[in-house]
């Protein structure tokens, strides 16, 4: 991983244009190729960012770059899109490498857990025809919580999370870009699944094509008896 911190300003052109003006920001560029724009607030979420597969490229600025005070570019381009960033420092203040190794992946809570094993015991809750290939697929950049196929064959990846938000679809999709290259594997489509998915997740989700599943854990572990119902 790279981290750099240091003056610029930043443009983002794609699905919609966005501006950063000037000011000392974090820069991080991961080994998985994602360049992350970061701020000194705003919780844990970058300001502006490129995820993989993506190319990052260090240009010299423009005559009128320089002369504004720029003393490098990085243009990151998408490379299944017409989305780039455009990054342009003006003073560096830290630089500098790390190698962070293979990451272990996230270590789920209790209820998390047991959903995934829930969901794996009863995948056909989720169509008909459905079924178990794997549950914890393994990735280059972590596992994906179950690897199922559906009626036709195709192979699904399912991410379970209590509370769907918009870095659960996030993290989805980075693991759908890296199995879609796997000739053995592609096409790979995904599922997002959650006890509550927030209304931006959900939104984001379908933009990409990932259907949306809200989970009853309840119903799933057999305590809710559905027949017992009044509505």
């Amino acid at each position: 991983m790279r981290l750099v911190i240091a003056r610029c300003h930043v443009d983002y052109d794609g699905r919609l244009t966005a501006h950063l003006p000037l000011a000392t920001r974090l820069l991080m560029v991961k080994a998985d190729g994602s360049v992350l724009v970061h701020s000194d607030g705003g919780s844990y979420k970058p300001l502006n960012w490129m995820s993989p597969p993506c190319a990052m490229a260090e240009v010299p600025p423009t005559q009128e770059e320089a002369t504004d005070g720029v003393t490098q570019v990085w243009l990151v381009q998408h490379t299944k899109s017409e989305d780039r960033l455009r990054v342009c420092l003006h003073e560096v203040l830290h630089d500098s490498h790390h190698d962070l190794g293979i990451d272990p992946g996230l270590v789920k809570d209790g209820v998390e857990a047991h959903l995934q094993k829930l969901l794996a015991e009863h995948i056909h809750t989720l169509g008909d025809g459905w079924s178990l290939v794997r549950r914890e697929h393994m990735t280059a950049i972590g596992p994906v919580d179950i690897l199922a196929r559906d009626h036709s064959r195709q192979h699904v990846a399912i991410e379970i999370k209590r509370r769907g938000e918009i870095d659960g679809v996030e993290q989805l999709t980075r693991y759908l870009e890296l199995m879609n290259r796997d000739p053995h594997l592609a096409p790979v489509v995904g599922v997002f699944a959650a006890q509550e998915i927030k209304p931006q997740a959900r939104v984001l989700a379908e933009d990409r094509g990932i259907r949306c599943v809200v989970l009853d854990y309840d119903a799933l572990r057999g305590i809710d008896d559905v027949g017992a119902r009044l509505f």
